[in-house]
């Protein structure tokens, strides 16, 4: 198979500063898309697999994926997209296409596995995948998304998976205006979930564990805001929310919120992966009140083209920080430190 080179960035080793190099992309093929890369947004997954934090890390790891560009060549095969057009890319360029998860538009749960943008195996060239830290992407037409055209751009980016994994359990559970939604952690996800929950009509809380994000969670569209370490606030809204969605990125207490649920009410984590090792969680809430705390993993193609729609005719997007490519170390020490508010974007122009 004929290929191109294109300039990446990516990290060498585990230890290694992510640096300038050169990789391969496969040319188009019949049902491929060639998108060159305007924005690509920063993820803690891309974090973690330049660091190897949740093993299995191949090098070198080329991260990125939430990834927005515009088209510069199109395969014989594909009719739903042109040269020109405005488009994008989440966390999978493939999947089996064939199971029952495929068949039901439900990708990211490929009986399979799905193949991630980057780390995932690369069926065209052998090796792995290269995500959107470069200047070019080819991707089969199936994966690739339309991009409204009124949107800012560099913004759309961490719609790709900020935005989708918070999304999809807003659709699953049928959220909508007579809805109570509450939302734990006020960070890359959490502000979105804010404003897709908001978007759809529901009421929405912010549990807080510190009263220093009120103001910022208001302007998001929040309607209230709950101290979760104040007793007293938290006995207020006992059996309150229909659903809540769980944006912590690490270990904690779930109890407590359990008891804000309402009947039938579900927790659903979109944050920490791994296990709940030293906090026990009860079944005592879920047994009286049938109450359930359950998991989610970003959304299949269909699911991401509705989410693009729906923030392209309501105007939301992400709150980001626009940095050059040169600066993505920095960002990632930032990161840790949950220092952007509330995802950073490269400009890959800079590349």
């Amino acid at each position: 198979m004929s290929t191109l080179t294109v300039k990446a960035f990516g990290a060498e080793s585990t230890t290694a500063d992510l640096k300038e190099m050169t990789i391969e992309r496969r040319a188009t093929t019949p049902k491929d898309v060639e998108i060159e890369i305007l924005y690509c947004g920063v993820c803690h997954s891309d974090l973690h697999t330049a660091r190897n934090d949740w093993g299995g890390s191949l090098y070198p790891v080329v991260p990125g994926h939430e990834i927005v560009g515009r088209i510069t060549s199109v395969g014989s095969e594909v009719s739903k997209f042109k040269v020109g057009d405005l488009a994008a890319v989440g966390c999978m360029v493939d999947s089996c296409g064939h199971c029952d998860s495929c068949k039901e538009d439900l990708e990211q749960y490929c009986l399979n596995g799905f193949t991630g943008t980057y780390n995932g195996k690369d069926k065209h060239l052998g090796g792995h995948t290269f995500g959107g830290y470069s200047q070019k992407v080819v991707v089969d037409d199936h994966f690739v998304l339309s991009v409204p055209e009124n949107l800012d751009l560099a913004a759309v980016a961490p719609l790709l998976c900020a935005g989708i994994t918070t999304w999809s359990p807003l659709r699953h559970w049928n959220v909508g205006p007579n809805s109570k939604v509450a939302v734990v952690g006020l960070g890359g996800l959490g502000h979105m979930a804010i404003k897709l929950a908001k978007g759809l009509g529901a009421d929405v809380t912010l549990f807080s564990r510190t009263p220093g994000k009120t103001e910022d969670a208001n302007q998001l569209g929040a309607d209230h805001v709950v101290i979760s370490t104040d007793d007293s606030q938290m006995d207020t809204v006992k059996g309150k929310f229909d659903l809540i969605i769980d944006t912590v990125p690490y270990e904690h207490d779930i109890n407590p919120y359990m008891q804000t649920l309402t009947l039938n009410g579900t927790l659903v984590l979109v944050g920490f992966v791994g296990e709940f090792s030293e906090t026990e969680v009860s079944t005592r809430p879920m047994i009286f009140q049938r109450r359930s705390v359950a998991g989610s993993l970003i959304g299949g193609i269909a699911e991401t083209q509705e989410l693009l729609d729906f923030c392209g005719k309501h105007n939301i997007v992400s709150d980001i920080e626009l940095i050059k490519m040169q600066d993505i170390n920095q960002a990632y020490e930032r990161m840790i430190k949950s220092d952007v508010k509330y995802r950073f974007v490269i400009d890959m122009q800079s590349l």
